[in-house]
């Protein structure tokens, strides 16, 4: 049997959010989860939630936690701590996909190619002038 087809846990009509945070590994630990809520980065429903709201199989759960913002509904609830696999079947991800980082090239010189010359310098401050960001 696979994986996938594997049948999800028996689990409660409801449960606590920082308890369904930590069980579908959203937050590495449930007392993560609980700061999150006291913190206000944990909404259900457009709801600012406390570590005791409530989730149910429909809601929508907003976690902003390291700068990302993850948007999910409860597909299922869950009280325990599952695997990762059958653990992202409990919900269906729909964050934003992040802005593509933009960077620069990388300046680089060979190993042992000595100090840059004067020449090279002014190259090198040309093209930190062309990709820096403003006001730098």
């Amino acid at each position: 049997m696979s994986k996938s087809s594997e049948p999800l846990p028996n689990g409660p009509e409801s449960t606590r959010v920082d308890r369904w945070l930590w069980a579908v590994r959203l937050t590495k630990t449930r007392s993560d989860a609980a700061q999150a809520c006291r913190g206000g980065h944990i909404r259900v429903n457009d709801r600012t939630a406390k570590p005791s709201t409530t989730v149910r199989v429909g809601d929508e759960v907003r976690v902003r936690l390291h700068g990302v913002t993850r948007i999910v509904d409860v597909s299922h609830v869950i009280v325990k701590r599952v695997g990762a696999p059958i653990a992202t079947r409990c919900y269906v991800d729909r964050s934003p996909t992040p802005p593509p980082q933009s960077t620069g090239p990388v300046l680089k010189r060979d190993r042992g190619a000595g100090r840059p010359t004067k020449k090279d310098r002014r190259q090198l401050d040309r093209l930190r002038s062309k990709f820096s960001p403003p006001g730098l």
